[in-house]
């Protein structure tokens, strides 16, 4: 039985699994977007999603557990530079899976990941949702006042 052991394999041994979470976490946050299966990009947005937490508390232990964690310098200073900045009034939902399409060889579902941008915040979300304009149905009192001014 697998009770509480969330989490795909990805046919993978875990310290393989591992380092690929790690480097596909860190090309994420170096060039924002990245092409991978559905499968990885879903596993991959749990890893960049605690990393953006960790940016937006900004302390030294933060910074300490996020580098255990990422494997180049650009990625860190991008991450609590550039992405801590932009998501600081964000609660979480920080990235975005777009379905692409199958590739060619073995017809995996392929899948964008990326982070959102500046103009996809909350206040977006505001602006569409408007009230509801609702249609008043006519009662027979108002229908026959009608009728009775138009025979008038």
């Amino acid at each position: 039985m697998r009770h509480n052991k969330s989490g795909r394999k990805l046919s993978l041994e875990s310290a393989e699994r591992k380092a690929l979470f790690r480097n596909m976490t860190d090309s994420l946050i170096s060039n924002g977007r990245i092409k991978t299966t559905l499968t990885r990009a879903k596993e991959i947005r749990k890893f960049a999603e605690k990393l953006i937490t960790l940016a937006k508390k900004g302390g030294l232990s933060e910074k300490r557990k996020a580098l255990e964690w990422l494997r180049t310098k650009d990625a860190f200073k991008r991450l609590f530079g550039e992405y801590a900045e932009r998501f600081k009034d964000r609660n979480g939902g920080y990235t975005r899976i777009t379905k692409v399409g199958y590739r060619n060889g073995d017809n995996a579902p392929l899948a964008y990941i990326e982070f959102l941008s500046d103009e996809d915040g909350t206040d977006k979300k505001k602006a569409t949702t408007t009230k509801r304009k609702r249609r008043r149905t006519t009662t027979k009192k108002t229908a026959d006042s009608k009728e009775a001014s138009v025979q008038e």
